[in-house]
């Protein structure tokens, strides 16, 4: 690794984001052999469902493990949700699904953002297939949780005041 790259590492006790399941704590670093080669783990516990995962230290960036948003950078989650001036694409749902999961898989929080504005909107004028409304619940659970967790505040909070970001859409 040159030195230029910048590595995130936590410790026990950090509570960090890993694509597509969410927010989790970091339980233990664990060193295991496996193949006969020694590496360092993080065992991350996720919080929404106890899922217990084991992420390589030394690749855990490759996988988009990432730190939670601070506090600053939520407004810019918001900015996102609250933009109305954009075009839903027209392809088809099963299209859409993919290029949504896509997003979501990344782990950026401002790709989640995108998704769950996007399905919000696209409801309101079309019913949404199963797994758009299965996505849609997905990326409104993950963004709370960080949310929650980078204001420091309660879930239910920022499920208000996500309902009134898109209340307003519809005024």
């Amino acid at each position: 690794m040159s030195g230029t790259e910048e590595k995130t590492s936590f410790v026990v006790g950090d509570m960090a984001v890993y694509p597509a399941h969410g927010v989790g704590s970091i339980d233990s670093i664990e060193e295991l052999t496996i193949a006969g080669v020694d590496q360092s783990f993080y065992v991350m516990k996720i919080l929404d469902n106890d899922m217990t995962i084991r992420i390589p230290t030394a690749t855990s960036d490759n996988v988009g493990l990432r730190p939670i948003i601070s506090k600053s950078e939520v407004a810019s989650v918001v900015t996102i949700l609250e933009e109305r001036d954009i075009k839903i694409s027209s392809q088809t749902w099963n299209r859409r699904y993919r290029d949504y999961m896509d997003k979501i898989k990344t782990g950026s929080i401002y790709e989640l953002a995108v998704v769950l504005r996007d399905l919000l909107l696209l409801q309101k004028d079309k019913d949404l297939s199963y797994g758009e409304r299965k996505m849609l619940d997905t990326a409104k659970s993950l963004l709370v949780k960080e949310l929650s967790l980078a204001r420091k505040v309660a879930e239910a909070t920022v499920e208000k005041q996500l309902e009134q970001i898109f209340s307003d859409a519809t005024s």
